[in-house]
Parts: C-alpha cells; structure tokens; sequence
C-alpha cells in the first residue's frame, strides 16, 4: 500500500518512530486511550484555531508563516492518532481504505456530484 509519502511503510515507520519516542520518555503510562483521545482533540482545537474567523479565500491562501504553522498542527494531529490507533490494534491505513470504500456507497457519484448534502437526505 503507498502513502502520500511515496513509502509504502510510511505510517509503519512514523508509528515505530513514535513508540520509541514515547518510550524513551516513558510516556506510555500516559498514553492510554482516553488521554490519546483527549490530547488529539486538543490539538485539533489549535489547528482549527488558525482559521477561526478567515473568510474561504484568506484560509486558503495562508501566509507562508501561518501555513507553517497550520503544518505543524497537522502533524500533531497525526501523531496524536496515529499513538491512538497503535494503542487500540488498529491499522490506520486499512481503516481509511474501508471508510473510502463505504463512503462511495453511501455517496454515490451520480447522486452526490456537486453537493455537500449529507448521505441521508440524498
């Protein structure tokens, strides 16, 4: 399976990289699902942070200092679940592959082309 990254263990070798992280720290004794869960939306907080109050153009056209930043939540956002996923057995990967398969049958094409209408008023 390929990632964005063009290595297909990406998300294997950033999970590796994060355990050993934690472990070095011994964080593991905080990182249990509740807490993973909780530090996650936090961060999601900060990320949407950077868009409170921008009309669509200004957060798509973000200064380069701000888009760096916005860069670095994301990331946090991604470690947060991607510590979450480990700890609960589940490959993130094949779970995203799942969801874009169910969501093409709850969105088909030919009903949902051009709407942002939500599955069960299609």
């Amino acid at each position: 399976m390929t990632h964005a990254t063009g290595n297909p263990d990406a998300l294997t070798h950033l999970r590796e990289q994060l355990a050993a992280f934690a472990d070095a720290r011994d964080w593991d004794q905080f990182h249990n699902p509740k807490n993973l869960a909780m530090a996650l939306t936090g961060e999601v907080g900060e990320l949407v942070a950077h868009f409170q109050w921008l009309t669509p153009d200004e957060a798509a056209n973000l200064p380069p200092a701000t888009r760096d930043a916005v860069a670095l939540e994301c990331a946090d956002v991604l470690l947060f679940l991607l510590r979450l996923t480990d700890k609960l057995g589940i490959d993130l990967a094949a779970a995203a592959e799942k969801k874009l398969k169910l969501n093409a049958l709850k969105y088909p094409v030919e009903k949902s082309r051009g709407k942002a209408t939500k599955y069960d008023k299609l």
